[in-house]
């Protein structure tokens, strides 16, 4: 089943424009969204829940075309992002209160359980909480309403490695367990490469690339170059490294290629697409 559907999404700016993106989301699988800073994945974001107003392109969530439908829809999702700002004196339980207030099917029991999973109090403010700990009362709100859509910009950003990886684990729980569906956003690509079954790649306002992560990651390879780098138009993005240079190659483009080859990860092959 289709959760989210994207056809030519357009928002122009000065300087920035996203041009038609389009893009599918299937249930029960979490899709990672990555691209440098300003290629377009929080104007996207923004774009799909009417932060901002696109200027064209269709957006259906669940089936149902999102601008007529909108606080229906918004019954269904939930919008997670790291360096959230909440009123930060105000108690937990009183920010609680105000949000229950705009969700018709809220579940108390559900949001006593996730507060005491996440190892929330809700006695405390903000202030008293770490990043971490944000992200995960965000998360314990938008599930306490059943979102079965969980929309996340760079969630795990200023995160230590640990609490990056407990979010990880609870990613992956929510949609094994729950029939939960995430789109991901993150600079951070290993961690997409431990959660993400899907990837969807931005660059300067146009998507790139939209498949499996698995698929994605075997089309590629890193050719080495110790010495000088020869003139062949099947490497992309030749980079320094401290012993040579290194450049992308397809997968099926590596024969006769006088370098050594090696398997590319999600990071070598958007820092070196990014250098075309």
């Amino acid at each position: 089943m289709t959760v989210l559907s994207v056809k030519n999404l357009c928002k122009k700016y000065e300087g920035f424009a996203l041009k038609n993106v389009s893009f599918d989301l299937r249930e029960g699988e979490i899709t990672g969204f990555i691209g440098r800073n300003g290629a377009g994945k929080t104007t996207t974001l923004k774009s799909l829940l009417n932060f901002v107003h696109p200027d064209g392109g269709e957006i259906r969530f669940f089936g149902r075309e999102f601008a007529p439908h909108e606080l229906e829809i918004k019954q269904k999702l939930g919008f997670v992002s790291g360096g959230i700002d909440y009123y930060p004196m105000k108690k937990l339980k009183t920010i609680t209160d105000v949000t229950r207030r705009f969700y018709h099917e809220w579940d108390d029991a559900a949001y006593r359980r996730y507060m005491e999973l996440f190892g929330l109090d809700e006695r405390k403010t903000p202030k008293q909480l770490s990043e971490g700990m944000k992200v995960k009362y965000s998360l314990a709100l938008a599930l306490s309403h059943h979102a079965k859509l969980l929309l996340f910009d760079e969630p795990t950003s200023g995160l230590d490695p640990v609490s990056r990886d407990e979010l990880l684990d609870i990613f992956m729980d929510l949609v094994q367990n729950e029939d939960i569906t995430l789109l991901f956003s993150t600079h951070i690509t290993t961690d997409l490469e431990k959660c993400a079954d899907n990837i969807i790649y931005i660059k300067n306002g146009e998507i790139l690339a939209e498949e499996g992560l698995d698929a994605f990651l075997a089309e590629y390879k890193v050719a080495r170059f110790s010495g000088g780098v020869p003139h062949d138009p099947r490497l992309v993005g030749v980079k320094r490294e401290r012993t040579g240079h290194t450049a992308l190659v397809r997968a099926d483009d590596i024969a006769a290629l006088d370098a050594e080859i090696t398997d590319a990860d999600l990071e070598e092959i958007m820092v070196h697409m990014e250098k075309e």
